[in-house]
C-alpha cells in the first residue's frame, strides 16, 4: 500500500473508531495490517483487537469477548511508545482502564463513554 492511501485509510479507520462504528474500524485496519511488516503488525493488531471488542460489547451485548478482545488489544500497545503514528496510546490506553476493570468485575459499563484516540501532533 503506498504511504499516501496508506496515510488515508488509516485516518478513516480512527474516524470509524471515535465516530464507534467499531466494525468498520475493525474492517478498514485490517486493510492495513495485511500488508504490513511484521514488527508494525502488533500496533495495528491492537487497535483492531480493540475495536472489535467495543463492536462486542456495545453492539453484540457480549462482555465476555469484549474484554478478551480489550484486554488482548491493549496488551499489545502497552509495549509501544506512549505517541505513536500520531496518536496518543497513552490517552487511549488509559481510557480503556476502567472499562477492562468494569469488565473483570462483570460490573455494567453503561455508564462509561466508549475512548477516543486522540492524534497528536
Amino acid at each position: 500500500m503506498d504511504p499516501q492511501r496508506k496515510s488515508e485509510t488509516f485516518r478513516r479507520g480512527i474516524d470509524c473508531f471515535n465516530r464507534r462504528e467499531f466494525f468498520t474500524c475493525h474492517e478498514v485496519l485490517e486493510e492495513i495490517w495485511l500488508e504490513e511488516p511484521d514488527a508494525e503488525k502488533p500496533f495495528y493488531q491492537g487497535l483492531i483487537q480493540v475495536a472489535a471488542g467495543f463492536h462486542q460489547l456495545l453492539e453484540k451485548q457480549n462482555p465476555r469477548g469484549a474484554l478478551s478482545l480489550i484486554r488482548r488489544g491493549a496488551k499489545k500497545l502497552e509495549p509501544l511508545p506512549p505517541r505513536h503514528h500520531g496518536i496518543d496510546l497513552a490517552a487511549l490506553l488509559a481510557a480503556l482502564a476502567p472499562w477492562l476493570d468494569r469488565l473483570e468485575r462483570a460490573q455494567p459499563t453503561d455508564a462509561l463513554e466508549p475512548p477516543v484516540i486522540q492524534a497528536v501532533p
